[in-house]
């Protein structure tokens, strides 16, 4: 029986690296002393003879090696055995410090000196001691081959000053979960190379300087004249100002034209007026509130400001922060979203132009999922933007929860190394080292045009805000904080003490900076009220908010035939050769009829005309969502598949030369990152449609912060025009609670001085004229579609082509039998139930019934209904029906704007489901019931209905 070192040697089942290391450590002091199989192994090894291959050596569960370097050397954690010929001591002392330099590369940054407050203490077991490596002092000074100064050869003494200079002073990098060797390799020979370390010119010394003394003065003038008000204060991470004006400097070193940032509140009145400009007198007159008439609006440390500036060198560039509300994280993709559409706008395919800039907090970073949708859409190709510069405000401590409570990870940026991009952990108060570290972001984004991870170590010189006491959970922390002297103080007393600047400099430089907040303090008291939103230039001051009801939401939306006919065409053919799937191509015949009047257009073709006609008329066209391609209900089919090949084609993007871009992107798994993204894009291209896709309704459950937070008031809040379309697969079909409802009722219950549109549609021409419409009008108003799921394929909810060419969107559709004398109710309802009612009304004969679809629930036209209303007198009977539960659906608001209206003229009552907690029955049997329950009551006698206004 062979021995277990034989049957490991040739084994793939071999497990222990550590032991093959140990046993050639072993041969190579006294061969004797390993076993016979072994020690015949090392001696054919030292022979030249061939290895096994590193696979096999390997642990199972480890990382796959690097790939050789120039040498032959392997990288990484490789063993001995794996290295032929050696065999030598100088081999050996090579082989050690070879593991030296590596464990240096990857753990070095559990040794840098971070926490600017120095109360950190690390219990690491990545030891950088030489005895972990086989090394003793006695090693120190013998020369040893040196590939990372680049010079050749130096002594293990030399080698590991230089390492412990670049790895483990106040800048340390991550790099252990990169296994791209490009981006590694690049990476190790530009800190290397400089020892990690950069060379301030005394002229930057001083503008460095200069943004610090205007950050902490800026702080200190708005806690002394405004006394109590909250700020959330930059102080303790003054830092981040200096570092932003190098990011910038450096990006427009790179050709960058157009910087974005998104941040929370901490420190954002400080960046608006030291780094995006915003005049220091227009954030005093916020302070003041002299706002005494009209709605909306928000607290000033939400506002955002776009303005141009110059970098010391004098290249302009334009900078922008974005709005945003409390919830920290969720203007991420917001801020990414406006970055795509601007570049695509300049036509920036390389991404490389705009840069988006997010600073996050620590705890915010670390806890929020949206986060980790951020991440993962960063390298997909319709949501990549190049590549964006995190920046994370480490303040070591959350509103009042310390990092053991916050996170399970070591650091706050570990969520970041699920991509193949470098985390930069910084001291905040070196200077230089932030400098080094702006420049290795910036770079790595500009070159490899991905995220780059900034980790700003500071601290929070007051509570969550300035009238908070934080002693109260961080006792030792406050402690060392108040012993503390501001990083201008001691950076002006450094560069007193290297002659860069005098005592009287650094004096004339505060007087100068607090003279020019005062004149602004002054100059803010002429400010009558709070100032309203810049100024809006380029295509965006073509369109505009406010009312769109009456006059104004008549848009003509019709096209030529001879157009639609062209359109039609193109949507229903393939190239030649193209190997199409069986039933798309039936699906394409199908369309071929509708567009030639064979046969009544369907949802998917209505919908395909809408943005086919559009963008032959120039328009740019995006539509994102889950399974977008195909449609979840594979309806939709607008990016075809090559059978064989696999290869997309779709055939909006081949309408005519000159047409607008079309994209239809399948996104990931995801509905606020991604719902953000689109929001944010549709932000920047106003003159485009820019849809997003739940692929059930109930999935926007998952984007209710950018439902609230952003869609709903943006307007109100900042000003912002969006016509984002979110399409809401809605109704009750018995496939269960989740899958049934959009909830209706929430965004109703949001709805208010025209913020939106909400939309229950029910024919194609209707979604045809809809779309249309969010492009066309001269207004920006999100529009918000409940949309079908059984009414994709039923037979009756088709339009014919003369709905797209004549007519225009109906706010409502009567539906009929008799004379308008003969009836004695009226159904309102939306929706797919309409469908429903009017099959049991031909059942049953009902004439005296009507139902009157109401396709644009709001902004409501309440007089045009009246109007309707009134062709069937003044003593009838109203009833409104929906599938949904009491409690849900349109009800509550049709409820509260009809009744006042109708009261002592007609009957107003509901028909629906009973009250319920839950959207939707679980059975299919018991739904079945339910609807035909509803429907029967709605279409039978005129009685009393099960449940009533008010009850």
């Amino acid at each position: 029986m062979a021995s277990e070192p034989e049957q490991r040697a040739g084994s793939p089942s071999f497990s222990n690296l550590g032991y093959v290391e140990e046993l050639y450590f072993d041969y190579l002091r006294d061969p004797e002393s390993v076993e016979p199989a072994w020690r015949g192994y090392f001696q054919q090894l030292a022979a030249g003879e061939k290895a096994p291959p590193y696979e096999v050596l390997r642990r199972p569960d480890a990382p796959f090696p690097r790939r050789h370097d120039g040498d032959g050397r392997l990288d990484g954690h490789a063993a001995a055995a794996a290295r032929p010929g050696a065999g030598s001591g100088l081999e050996a002392l090579q082989f050690k410090v070879d593991r030296l330099v590596q464990a240096y590369r990857e753990h070095g940054h559990l040794h840098a000196r971070l926490d600017p407050l120095g109360l950190e203490r690390r219990d690491t077991q990545a030891e950088l001691g030489l005895g972990t490596f086989g090394l003793s002092e006695a090693d120190l000074d013998r020369p040893v081959k040196d590939d990372v100064t680049g010079s050749g050869r130096h002594t293990l003494r030399e080698l590991v000053a230089h390492l412990k200079e670049t790895y483990c002073r106040s800048l340390g990098v991550e790099l252990a979960h990169l296994h791209d060797m490009d981006l590694r390799s690049w990476l190790e020979e530009r800190m290397e190379r400089t020892r990690n370390r950069i060379t301030l010119t005394p002229d930057t010394e001083r503008f460095l300087l200069r943004k610090l003394t205007e950050a902490e003065l800026f702080e200190q003038f708005l806690g002394t004249r405004f006394l109590g008000a909250k700020r959330f204060s930059l102080e303790g991470a003054e830092g981040l100002v200096p570092m932003l004006e190098l990011v910038i400097d450096r990006a427009v070193g790179h050709g960058v034209k157009d910087i974005a940032i998104g941040m929370a509140h901490r420190g954002r009145l400080n960046v608006l007026a030291n780094v995006v400009g915003k005049p220091a007198k227009q954030i005093f007159g916020e302070f003041r509130d002299r706002t005494i008439i009209g709605g909306g609006g928000d607290v000033k440390y939400h506002l955002g400001y776009q303005g141009e500036k110059a970098t010391p060198e004098g290249a302009p560039v334009q900078v922008s922060l974005a709005f945003n509300p409390s919830h920290l994280e969720w203007i991420s993709t917001v801020v990414q979203g406006k970055v795509r559409a601007r570049q695509d706008r300049y036509r920036d395919f390389a991404r490389s132009a705009v840069l988006p800039v997010i600073i996050h907090g620590d705890a915010a970073f670390a806890g929020q999922g949206i986060v980790a949708e951020c991440l993962n859409m960063s390298l997909l190709d319709g949501y990549t933007v190049g590549g964006t510069i995190h920046v994370v405000v480490n303040n070591q401590v959350g509103f009042t929860t310390s990092p053991r409570d916050a996170r399970s990870t070591f650091y706050a940026t570990d969520v970041a190394r699920m991509l193949q991009i470098p985390v930069f952990h910084v001291n905040g108060e070196d200077l230089e080292a932030i400098a080094q570290t702006v420049l290795l972001a910036v770079d790595f984004r500009q070159r490899f045009h991905s995220d780059a991870v900034i980790d700003l170590w500071c601290y929070r010189k007051y509570g969550h805000n300035e009238g908070d006491e934080p002693a109260f959970t961080q006792p030792v922390m406050y402690r060392a904080i108040q012993r503390k002297p501001s990083l201008r103080q001691r950076y002006a007393a450094e560069l007193v003490e290297k002659k860069v600047v005098s005592p009287d400099d650094v004096e004339a430089l505060s007087a100068s900076v607090r003279r020019g907040l005062e004149e602004a303090y002054q100059a803010s008291a002429a400010i009558a009220v709070t100032p309203g939103p810049p100024l809006v230039r380029g295509v965006k001051a073509h369109y505009r908010g406010g009312p769109i009801a009456g006059t104004s939401a008549e848009i003509r939306t019709v096209v030529a035939s001879e157009l639609l006919g062209q359109v039609g065409k193109v949507l229903a053919t393939v190239p030649p050769g193209f190997n199409i799937h069986p039933k798309v191509a039936k699906l394409l015949e199908g369309r071929a009829e509708m567009v030639a009047g064979k046969r009544p257009v369907d949802w998917g073709m209505g919908e395909a005309l809408a943005y086919g006609t559009l963008a032959w008329e120039g328009v740019r066209v995006r539509l994102s969502g889950q399974d977008v391609r195909r449609g979840t209900f594979s309806h939709r089919h607008a990016v075809l598949f090559d059978q064989q090949t696999g290869q997309p084609y779709s055939p909006l993007g081949h309408l005519r030369d000159g047409q607008g871009a079309v994209e239809v992107r399948d996104s990931p798994l995801s509905e606020a990152g991604v719902l953000g993204f689109d929001y944010g894009y549709s932000l920047e291209m106003p003159d485009g449609l820019t849809i997003w896709e739940a692929q059930f309704g109930d999935f926007v459950n998952a984007a209710q912060v950018i439902v609230d937070q952003f869609l709903s008031s943006s307007e109100a809040k900042w000003n912002r025009l969006s016509g984002l379309v979110l399409l809401l697969p809605h109704g009750m079909e018995g496939q269960g609670p989740e899958h049934s409802s959009a909830r209706l009722e929430r965004f109703l219950e949001l709805s208010v001085e025209d913020n939106w549109q909400v939309m229950n549609l029910t024919t194609p021409a209707q979604l045809f004229h809809a779309l249309r419409r969010q492009v066309l009008a001269d207004w920006r108003k999100p529009l918000v579609v409940m949309s079908p799921k059984s009414l994709l394929r039923h037979p009756q909810a088709v339009s014919s082509l003369s709905e797209f060419t004549e007519g225009g969107f109906k706010y409502f559709i009567p539906d009929e039998l008799g004379e308008p004398s003969d009836v004695t109710r009226v159904l309102l309802c939306s929706g797919k139930i309409s469908y429903e009612l009017a099959a049991a009304r031909a059942e049953q004969q009902a004439r005296q019934v009507v139902i009157v679809r109401i396709e644009q629930l709001y902004p409501l036209n309440a007089d045009h209904l009246l109007g309707v209303l009134s062709r069937y007198g003044q003593s009838r009977e109203v009833v409104w029906v929906q599938e949904e539960p009491r409690n849900m659906g349109a009800w509550e608001f049709m409820n509260l704007h009809l009744s006042p209206l109708l009261r002592g003229v007609m009957d107003f009552s509901c028909i629906s489901r009973p009250p319920s907690a839950s959207p939707a029955a679980g059975s299919t049997t018991r739904h079945k019931l339910e609807q035909q329950g509803l429907v029967n009551q709605a279409i039978g006698a005129p009685s009393r209905p099960a449940v009533a206004a008010g009850g």
